[in-house]
């Protein structure tokens, strides 16, 4: 009673040794479907960081980042309640190649050592398969990091249709998009692409079928 065959036991030392969790960054173009499917993801209970949420936690009022933006731009980006004004520092660095890649000297490498932190952590809860969602994640040189790559992707109308959508003007979308890595490109790079076009359900699909072959 309470004793198990030692083949069984071998079987349960060999799976712990041979563990490895399957690591996927998922990118894409702005407005093109990014967030949609990491919503699919949470409600598949698949974990993944999302490395914008990441940047907003790290410019909040006493973050060391907000202190070297505002030394870095001016006391003109922040609210009088200490806020970051997001849409002054956006005029600055989408019409500013150099002063984008100044903030990016701040913020990138602070977001990269938070999300290799959370992999640690899925590493220790031994997760099978987790994803991070990083918009830049060729333009930063991160896929060495990953074992696969899928990229989320749609022709232009849609995407300035939905960019519009959000409120932003013709030359805002225009620098946007400017600032990244053409997605034919980023297409060409990953291993898995979801066309996001269609409808939410034709989108869950093909993000199944993805996640069937992982």
């Amino acid at each position: 009673m309470g004793i198990y065959p030692n083949n069984r036991i071998e079987k349960s030392v060999s799976l712990l040794h041979n563990y490895v969790m399957k690591l996927c960054g998922l990118t894409g173009g702005v407005g093109m479907g990014k967030s949609t499917t990491a919503n699919l993801l949470r409600e598949r209970q698949i974990p993944f960081v999302d490395t914008d949420e990441l940047a907003r936690e790290l410019v909040q009022p006493g973050q060391p980042a907000l202190a070297e933006i505002e030394t870095t731009f001016g006391q003109n980006i922040i609210s009088n309640d200490g806020q970051l004004r997001r849409g002054e520092l956006a005029k600055i660095v989408f019409a500013d190649a150099m002063a984008r890649k100044k903030l990016e000297a701040i913020l990138h490498p602070k977001i990269r050592e938070r999300w290799l932190a959370r992999i640690e952590v899925w590493k220790k809860e031994k997760c099978e398969l987790a994803f991070v969602v990083i918009p830049l994640l060729f333009e930063t040189k991160a896929q060495p990091h990953f074992e696969k790559i899928v990229c989320v992707a749609c022709s232009a109308d849609p995407q300035r249709e939905r960019l519009v959508a959000r409120g932003w003007t013709p030359e805002q979308i225009r620098q946007r998009i400017a600032a990244q890595m053409p997605v034919e490109d980023k297409i060409s790079r990953s291993d898995f692409v979801i066309w996001t076009e269609g409808d939410i359900a034709n989108h869950s699909l093909q993000l199944d079928r993805i996640l069937a072959r992982l």
